[in-house]
């Protein structure tokens, strides 16, 4: 997922799917009082995807990846880019290539 940290700042996300952002775990990782979810149209700007397809493969703008701590050690499910295509790839190598910063970042959904 694409935070904002500000303006023209944002940031990627790697959260596993039955999870969701701890926004104070994020906001005290990233030293700040504020993030966001970008605008739709913000995001695609950023990305070059559109909301629910966003992967962190090839985004127009390089951004800082920050993934939650569970995605070691195990393969997970990423979005490809498209509606409805996923990668499964290995978190830890997934982590590696991306240059991931890994903490707890995450909370149980629900």
């Amino acid at each position: 997922m694409v935070v904002r940290r500000g303006e023209e700042d944002h940031l990627l996300v790697l959260v596993p799917g039955d999870r969701t952002i701890s926004w104070p775990k994020l906001r005290s990782l990233l030293g700040v009082n504020r993030l966001s979810m970008p605008e739709a149209t913000e995001a695609k700007r950023v990305t070059g995807f559109e909301r629910g397809t966003i992967t962190p493969f090839g985004t127009l703008t390089p951004l800082p990846v920050f993934a939650d701590e569970r995605i070691v050690g195990r393969r997970v499910s990423i979005g490809a880019g498209e509606h409805g295509v996923a990668a499964t790839v290995d978190g830890d190598a997934l982590i590696r290539h991306l240059a991931a910063t890994v903490a707890d970042i995450t909370d149980l959904e629900g």
